[in-house]
């Protein structure tokens, strides 16, 4: 059993908690059982830990898998899993412009997957995929997406090239969700929690859409994207 954080192993561990080494590395960390299930199930599973000798993995102290949970109810398993080298284009595409909470992200990401919409592309400025309180919010869904950080001005200009419709959400929208037929290849863009979708990614959108809602201005970008991919749903 592992038990010294001197541990290259657990040193290691430590430094994957850290957006940096993710991406040198190309592999994040995943904790608790249903999203170790998940990696597994995909293949992404390069190592698991775990503090119970019953469980399969690498036996490591209860002590250091709580400082390595950073959670107040840390799970007994974790793993270091591969991020998927060749993302493809679904038909149906969820863009989000600079979101910044990691469990709006793991939410949009979990709902996503469930409505059709497995690819993600995400601004430079979007929090990081691998963020660990997104992985948990994903309920190991992210196995099943594909993510894309890039420019949002280039990437729509490409895919308008492909056909894809462009249908950005504003308060100001000038269609309600319900006015809608969606097209068959489409992109949905959400914007920031704060300042919604930049000017300019706006003016390069086909239809501008808005929720209607009573007695509240707007609603979470994560509850308000999970809305509109339901509705769009293949």
């Amino acid at each position: 059993m592992i038990s010294s954080r001197d541990n290259a192993r657990i040193k290691w561990l430590f430094k994957l908690q850290s957006k940096k080494y993710r991406d040198q590395s190309n592999s994040f960390l995943v904790y608790g059982e249903h999203s170790l299930e998940e990696a597994k199930k995909n293949g992404f599973t390069l190592e698991i830990y775990t503090s119970n000798p019953n469980k399969e993995g690498l036996l490591i102290s209860e002590e250091l898998m709580r400082e390595l949970s950073l959670t107040e109810t840390p799970s007994d398993v974790l793993a270091i899993c591969k991020k998927k080298e060749y993302p493809t284009l679904s038909n149906k595409i969820l863009m989000l412009d600079d979101v910044q909470d990691p469990g709006n992200l793991g939410t949009l990401i979990r709902s996503a997957v469930g409505f059709g919409f497995s690819t993600i592309i995400a601004s430079h400025q979007t929090v990081d995929f691998y963020h660990e309180r997104t992985i948990r919010a994903t309920q190991g869904n992210i196995f099943y997406a594909s993510l894309i950080k890039a420019p949002l001005i280039e990437r729509i200009e490409q895919l308008k090239k492909l056909g894809y419709k462009v249908y950005a959400t504003s308060s100001y929208g000038s269609l309600k969700l319900k006015e809608i037929i969606p097209s068959d290849k489409l992109v949905l863009v959400l914007g920031n929690e704060g300042q919604g979708i930049k000017q300019e990614i706006l003016d390069l959108a086909d239809y501008k859409v808005m929720i209607e809602t009573s007695h509240i201005e707007s609603l979470n970008v994560g509850v308000a994207g999970s809305i509109i991919m339901y509705e769009w749903q293949v």
